[in-house]
């Protein structure tokens, strides 16, 4: 895809994601076969439920019949949030993941694999909560923002929500 074409679809699309109070987090054009598939990934605070991922896509498709900005041949369109295990790339991808467990892949002299919660985030970095290995306490750390090259929330299936654990 073009970065004209990408700019183009981004200016097209980031006003009626806005109106729908979600961010436009990443738009993706590829091929399948003879037709094309653009991608729309959609997040906010609350996360994305399935009826605003809908409405989304039927505003979307309209807009795109105005306009040719997905050129003449057939195309999928696709709306839907960025998943549980998706690459936090934005300072609000870590403020969302408060909370959760994720994998940080470390940068220069610090280099190597984390796996911490993130309890905090501010402007410069996260606070973590390192788990404890055979039986000891976690302990706290500090990591700034560039002393992360990758970092991505991983999936818990035995934790309880908050929710399940103030009920």
């Amino acid at each position: 895809m073009s970065t004209t074409q990408s700019e183009r679809l981004r200016g097209l699309l980031e006003p009626l994601v806005s109106a729908q109070q979600l961010d436009l987090e990443e738009i993706e054009v590829s091929r399948a076969g003879r037709r094309g598939v653009l991608r729309v990934i959609v997040d906010s605070e609350e996360g994305v439920e399935l009826d605003a991922c809908a409405e989304l896509s039927r505003a979307i498709s309209q807009k795109l019949d105005e306009t040719d900005a997905m050129g003449e041949g057939e195309y999928v369109l696709e709306v839907s949030s960025p998943g549980a295990d998706r690459p936090l790339t934005e300072h609000r991808h870590y403020v969302r993941a408060t909370g959760r467990l994720a994998r940080f892949h470390l940068t220069g002299g610090g280099s190597g694999e984390l796996v911490a919660r993130i309890l905090a985030v501010d402007e410069d970095g996260l606070d973590l909560e390192v788990p404890g290995v055979k039986g000891r306490k976690p302990t706290a750390r500090r990591l700034a923002f560039d002393e992360i090259a990758k970092a991505r929330v991983e999936i818990e299936f035995n934790r309880k929500d908050k929710k399940e654990e103030e009920a």
